[in-house]
């Protein structure tokens, strides 16, 4: 039993014996199996005799014209049972996830420097890879001039997608009429997903041609569609199966197509079990991750700080395929508003195209990144104005009447941001700390400290209408335990433990009597991906749907066999209560078994409501959303530029919680990678060769718990959802991860305060020890009196 619960439990004692099964904390339904190292992962699936083992060959440059691959002396390499090109495929060459244009293996030429060439097949790992690793020695490539940064590709108007556009009033004017002006250029780096269990596929042959793949993967149906495809198969032809994922964060949405697509290709060819799992340094080259962004905006405002109008051209790094990228972009742009309303916008999405990695989805998926630009903007204004950020930016948050509805013409409903806000701020004592800060930075010439307070608007649904839908099947045993298949995946979020809590709500079931098996696309079919924060929305409501319907069949027979009506039973703690007497649960199904009640269900749920314009970006592309707001408080050693969180306080608005300690740990957890991102997970190309140096645990650094801060104080905001969402609850997977934004925002405010909050910090993100120190040296040279008028013509006043 985790904290959370027992503290929920000792402060109500009755919720150990109540009949809710939803809105109470319950342990993850695998996490027993988790801390005893018995829950079962892709790789722990026990091998088929004479199961085989893949391994990649990979482009050694970035660019090129492939003439020609010595296949021989390949397969001359000790252990090699075969190797596999392009020529090998027998179906489509392509797992382009929305535009074909991602070959599987390449074909023609390589676009980027890690791109699999080649498939190594071998009686063991090991000599798979030694196999693999020649590819140097046995690829004959022809260079050919490479793109490598998202701005030379920009220059060239190089893009995988068509640019993006979104206008509301005349933002032009608007700016120009101000008696303000700002106009800014910064850069948002990129982030790795590091799941723990990185890429894996196994693929078994089973009979008449056919495959099972256990594959690690947020979207089980697509690596059905992409493996029959491969394969000239029909979709009945593949099975995909995927109990449990060691994390995903958007890097197993569409990026998993490769493994599972070679493991196959390779099963089916050989007729043998084949598996496929990357060495980490190979699952960084090969694999994209979060878009990194560049920012150019014009914003013009008052004295203040209201924004009146503001431009801003927003260039991503796509990487050398389309992927998710068109719709990471358009996602960016719709967050870009943030919690503000913004009369007069303009918005101009570029998805650039380079000879890298190809980025995906990843947590936020573009809603981070858009938010992350109108925060840094807001910062930017209140220094100007030498005024309190926060006091700048509840002057521009959402109201009402006109100031309700968004750019995209979405009214903001059930907004909660001016109330949460003002609750953290006084839970926090955030004005006391400020002057408490202000004082102490005052007598420190060496360490600063800073605070920041930022807030969170965003929103919930796929921003592709038909992938807002979910099937679910629930199976009631006559003794009472019952058996819940749904299309999404677990991936340490707590899904499944959602879901099964939401079944036994339905059925009046103790908690151990419900299963939830594992993700298959032979029980639920034409899936949606586990992403954009909708997994218990989704499959909560669909399996919902299936046990409701067992429950009416049940009721109304246990009303014609006991009396009363339909309507009056109830059931609760595995009893019934039918005209006035208690019957047990077990009793009623094998009552109704005798008679032939059926007793499972298959459920379908669809989001109502949603509607969206992709080429005008307009219309109601979020059923609902989510708010919240963080305060963090930062050191800053101003002679090495190393930094340390202090205290952060979180209010996160999940709606009424299916479970308040997963819903916790989500918060938190979504907090500290959002600042890992913003503050030390720097990612590094080679200028010349476009080689990703920081390819390893070695070089590339994410959070760990000595990185939380020592005072963590979380707690869930008290709402319920406008919108008929699952027990009026609310998604927590992405939108907490923003919150981390407070973090970078109190490193920028004490790296301010060396010039004493007249200068604005040219701060990176990542907030690196390297970049803070140069920020640092900057507000110093710009504080020196002769500095002055030339730091504010840097800093781009108009």
């Amino acid at each position: 039993m985790n904290r959370a619960v027992e503290s929920f439990l000792a402060s109500d004692p009755a919720a150990a014996h109540s009949a809710a099964r939803v809105g109470v904390p319950r342990p993850h339904e695998s996490a027993h199996l988790h801390v005893a190292g018995a829950a079962p992962y892709v790789d722990d699936i026990p091998e088929v005799i004479g199961t085989l083992h893949a391994a990649l060959g990979l482009s050694p440059v970035a660019h090129g014209r492939l003439r020609a691959i010595d296949l021989e002396a390949l397969r001359a390499q000790p252990g090699v049972v075969a190797v596999l090109s392009a020529a090998d495929i027998p179906g489509a060459n392509d797992c382009g996830a929305i535009v074909h244009d991602e070959p599987i293996l390449a074909q023609g030429e390589v676009q980027y420097l890690g791109q699999p060439v080649f498939a190594v097949i071998a009686t063991e790992r090991e000599l798979a890879r030694r196999a693999a690793a020649l590819a140097r020695k046995v690829l004959d490539i022809e260079p050919l001039p490479a793109v490598l940064t998202a701005r030379e590709a920009h220059a060239l108007g190089q893009y995988v997608v068509p640019p993006a556009h979104l206008v509301r009033g005349d933002a032009r004017a608007a700016i120009e009429a101000a008696p303000r002006r700002l106009k800014d250029r910064f850069t948002l780096g990129g982030q790795e997903q590091f799941y723990l269990e990185g890429q894996i596929s196994y693929a078994v042959p089973q009979e008449d041609g056919t495959l099972k793949v256990h594959c690690s993967t947020q979207h089980p149906s697509e690596m059905q569609h992409v493996i029959a495809h491969v394969l000239g198969k029909l979709k009945h032809h593949v099975q995909v199966e995927c109990r449990r994922m060691g994390g995903g964060f958007g890097g197993k949405e569409s990026q998993s197509a490769v493994f599972a697509s070679i493991a196959s290709l390779a099963a089916f060819k050989l007729g043998r079990p084949v598996k496929l799992r990357p060495d980490r340094d190979d699952d960084f080259m090969i694999t994209g991750r979060r878009h990194g962004f560049e920012f150019d905006v014009e914003v013009g405002y008052d004295d203040e700080g209201h924004i009146l109008g503001v431009e801003v051209e927003m260039l991503t790094n796509a990487g050398w395929s389309a992927d998710l990228s068109a719709a990471v972009m358009g996602r960016a742009i719709c967050h870009f508003d943030n919690a503000y309303w913004l009369p007069h916008v303009a918005m101009h999405g570029y998805c650039a195209r380079t000879n890298t990695q190809s980025n995906t989805a990843f947590r936020g998926f573009g809603g981070p990144q858009g938010a992350y630009a109108i925060e840094h903007v807001i910062d930017t204004l209140a220094r100007r104005l030498g005024r309190d950020p926060l006091e700048v930016r509840r002057a521009n948050f959402y109201g009402v009447g006109e100031r309700d509805v968004t750019p995209y013409e979405q009214k903001v409903e059930g907004n909660v941001i001016a109330p949460l806000v003002a609750e953290l701020e006084a839970s926090s004592g955030y004005q006391a700390r400020r002057a408490e800060i202000a004082a102490w930075n005052a007598q420190s010439p060496v360490l600063k400290r800073g605070l920041a307070l930022t807030p969170v608007k965003f929103g919930i649904s796929f921003n592709v209408q038909h992938l807002n839908q979910a099937g679910a099947l629930v199976h009631l045993y006559t003794d009472g335990s019952a058996l819940v298949n749904h299309g999404g995946t677990e991936m340490g979020q707590g899904l499944n433990t959602k879901v099964a809590q939401v079944v036994a709500q339905e059925l009046g079931l103790s908690f151990s009597n419900i299963r939830v098996t594992a993700t298959d696309t032979f029980k639920v079919v034409n899936t949606s991906a586990t992403a954009a924060s909708t997994g218990s929305d989704l499959n909560g409501k669909a399996a919902q749907d299936a046990a409701r319907q067992i429950r009416e069949r049940l009721a109304a027979f246990a009303a014609g066999k006991w009396g009363g009506t339909a309507e009056d039973v109830r059931f609760a703690n595995d009893q019934v209560e039918v005209n006035g007497q208690s019957v047990p649960l077990q009793e009623l199904l094998l009552q109704a078994y005798l008679a032939r009640v059926q007793l499972w269900s298959d459920g379908f749920y669809v989001t109502p409501g949603l509607h969206w314009d992709a080429k005008a970006m307009k219309g109601r592309p979020f059923y609902y959303f989510a708010f919240g707001a963080a305060v963090s408080e930062v050191v800053v050693d101003t002679l090495t530029g190393e930094s340390r969180l202090l205290r952060a306080d979180l209010l996160h608005d999940v709606g009424k919680s299916l479970n308040p300690a997963i819903d916790l740990g989500q918060v938190e957890g979504g907090f500290i990678q959002g600042m890992g991102w913003l503050t030390m997970e720097e990612l590094v190309w080679h200028p010349k060769t476009g080689a990703l140096l920081t390819h390893a645990p070695s070089t590339y650094k994410i959070p760990t718990a000595n990185d939380a801060p020592a005072v963590f104080n979380t707690r869930l905001f008290d709402n319920s959802n406008v919108a008929d969402s699952i027990h009026r609850s609310k998604a927590v997977g992405e939108p907490p991860l923003l919150l981390g934004f407070s973090v970078w925002h109190a490193i920028r405010d004490a790296v301010s305060s060396v010039g004493e909050h007249r200068i604005d910090p040219p701060l990176r993100a990542p907030a690196t020890a390297e970049a803070v120190l140069d920020a640092v040296d900057a507000v110093r040279a710009a504080a020196t009196p002769a500095a002055e008028p030339a730091a504010a013509e840097t800093a781009g006043a108009v």
